[in-house]
């Protein structure tokens, strides 16, 4: 008999993944949806008969059945189409490839569950600031050039409903984490700035939210500033297809002042309404499935990644396959470092126990044991090593071909570590896109964590530069480095990164300002005064650091903090500096989050010759 087409889902798999027991079926619309072969007694009960009709309709056809046999699926293919239901199976998904199952779920089990709205928009349009003014909080002042550079994830409760709020870069380096953020989201906030209108990145969101088919509702921001024209940004964006409901269209507009919090509830009230349209239901009765957000490797806590739950319910020590790493869930917290025993479906949560850092955009899967848990990872891991292995043949070839057909070819190896693997994929793929005068970037590699001595030996047989984003090298990969002449090139801001190596590419870095570091104290023991903040008890280790001077926070081969002490003191007195194998007390220059080992490097910028 033929199949109907057929939907897997999560309960396909030989393994028990809901928190309750999984129904071997249900009827939903006439249809019965079901993973494996019933009883007759079964079989009866989902579709409300008594179990006699079945055997006496068997019976009539020439087939003997007693009431706890199991039927074939013919069998029960016919008695559904004799007593008036379809059916409908659901097919069987390999362990390795359960991002490709499709949840169904009985409608019995679905509740309530909140929006996630991604935040997209241009750079500097106020994206972060607008998210800012709906959680209270001040986000913005901690990022580095004023720009998002991660995909942050927040959730907020307005008049009882949550609200999870995924803010996006707006720089052009960013489009695949934008993209990532369209495909993990139920409403998009297009964010357009008053003054400016639609710009590069307004177009990219607006094509993103197309493709993911969700409903975009448009924030007008900047409206408190002088001479803006909020006709133009409604007439730009029609002629993208993005339509007021004022001219006939669909989407929702509503102004706001990021700054000012000028019309935040009117677009919280925006989003609940839609969010209400779509109806939003999830099972938190089963096991989480979801996305990885962000990722990175923390020193002291080890691999750590921030988890959008889409369905299920994610609890303290589940164990995870997290793309084709796998781990015990050990800690797990909110957006507000608040530990969780668990979380339901649209939370974002970050959690610590897994075996390696998983990349941005890898699924996740919660399951009932570690066995389990381990052999998917493992063939995961394995998959992913065929892909990788001809992926790195073909590109061969193709360099090969390249370099035939383009004489004139040449290529700059980089490597490229950052604090996040959203960060590496960023500059990566704008790395990648610079062909200057027939010059191109080539990455050898590029991930989450600290410098270490492995990638200067990399870059060392291969000729590389070592580019580090938020990551420091430690004195001893600093010492390899000038042992084998590989040159360390440090940044906290994606889009400086980018020009200076395009401007690398043109010849244009003649004589330029450098970085050259005169000294590094270890943070031993912290104190407190009321009128000075936090004093670090340091041990100067290297060099002399000077009262005044420009020093950065590192914690963990992590850039914390970038400014300049504000005061010395040895004992009680001021001191103007301090010498190697000398102790004092360092104040940072408004900053008081500083943890006992800490690394305090004080650096001078001078001409490089």
């Amino acid at each position: 008999m033929a199949q109907k087409k057929v939907k897997p889902r999560i309960s396909s798999l030989p393994l028990e993944n809901t928190h309750k027991k999984q129904e071997k079926a249900f009827v939903k619309d006439n249809v019965l949806v079901y993973n494996r072969c019933l009883s007759v007694n079964e079989l009866a009960k989902y579709l409300n008969l008594n179990p006699t009709d079945i055997i006496k309709f068997l019976f009539m056809n020439k087939k003997m059945v007693a009431i706890n046999d199991t039927l074939s699926e013919d069998d029960m293919g016919v008695i559904c189409l004799e007593f008036g239901f379809d059916f409908e199976k659901e097919d069987e998904v390999s362990l390795e490839n359960f991002e490709h199952i499709k949840l169904v779920d009985n409608p019995k089990d679905l509740k309530p569950r909140p929006p996630v709205v991604t935040v997209m928009g241009h750079v500097d349009h106020g994206k972060t600031t607008l998210i800012d003014a709906i959680r209270s909080t001040h986000v913005v002042e901690t990022e580095v050039g004023g720009i998002s550079q991660a995909i942050g994830a927040y959730q907020k409760e307005i008049n009882g409903q949550k609200i999870t709020f995924i803010d996006t870069p707006g720089h052009e380096a960013f489009t695949a984490m934008r993209s990532r953020g369209a495909a993990i989201t139920d409403i998009v906030v297009l964010v357009v700035a008053a003054d400016d209108s639609v710009m590069p990145q307004t177009k990219e969101a607006i094509d993103h939210a197309k493709a993911a088919n969700v409903p975009v509702i448009v924030a007008i921001n900047k409206i408190d500033k002088v001479g803006i024209n909020v006709e133009k940004v409604k007439s730009d964006l029609t002629s993208l297809g993005i339509i007021p409901e004022e001219y006939g269209g669909e989407n929702l507009f509503v102004e706001v002042s990021a700054k000012q919090k000028i019309g935040i509830d009117n677009l919280l009230e925006a989003i609940l309404l839609v969010s209400e349209m779509k109806e939003l239901k999830a099972n938190p009765n089963r096991y989480a499935i979801g996305t990885v957000i962000e990722a990175k490797l923390d020193k002291g806590e080890g691999p750590k990644a921030t988890l959008l739950i889409e369905n299920g319910t994610l609890k303290f020590q589940d164990f995870v396959v997290v793309g084709s790493s796998y781990g015990k869930i050990r800690k797990m917290t909110n957006d507000q470092q608040k530990v969780l025993k668990s979380a339901g479906p649209s939370t974002p949560v970050s959690i610590i126990g897994l075996s390696e850092v998983p990349h941005a955009g890898d699924p996740f899967i919660a399951l009932d044991n570690e066995k389990t848990a381990r052999e998917i990872a493992t063939l995961r891991r394995l998959v992913k090593e065929d892909e990788a292995r001809g992926e790195v043949q073909s590109a061969s070839i193709e360099d090969l071909y390249s370099r035939l057909k383009e004489q004139n070819l040449q290529f700059i190896n980089v490597i490229i570590k950052a604090d996040t693997t959203g960060s590496a994929e960023a500059i990566r793929g704008a790395l990648e896109k610079l062909d200057v005068g027939g010059v191109k970037v080539n990455i050898l590699s590029h991930g989450p964590g600290a410098i270490t001595e492995g990638d200067i030996l990399l870059a060392s047989t291969s000729d590389a530069i070592v580019y580090g984003f938020n990551v420091r090298p430690n004195a001893v990969v600093q010492a390899r480095a000038l042992e084998e002449k590989v040159e360390i090139r440090l940044h906290r801001i994606i889009y400086a990164l980018i020009e200076e190596m395009e401007k690398a590419l043109r010849g244009q870095l003649k004589v330029e300002k450098v970085e050259k570091v005169n000294a590094t104290a270890e943070v031993r023991e912290t104190f407190s005064a009321s009128k000075l903040g936090t004093i670090a008890g340091s041990y100067i280790t290297s060099g002399v650091m000077k009262n005044n001077q420009s020093v950065r926070l590192i914690r963990n081969s992590i850039v914390v903090y970038e400014g300049k002490i504000s005061s010395m003191k040895r004992f009680k007195d001021d001191v103007k500096e301090a010498r190697e194998g000398y102790e004092c007390g360092i104040v940072l220059e408004k900053y008081n989050d500083i943890k006992q080992g800490d690394i305090i490097e004080g650096y001078e910028m001078v001409d490089k010759k």
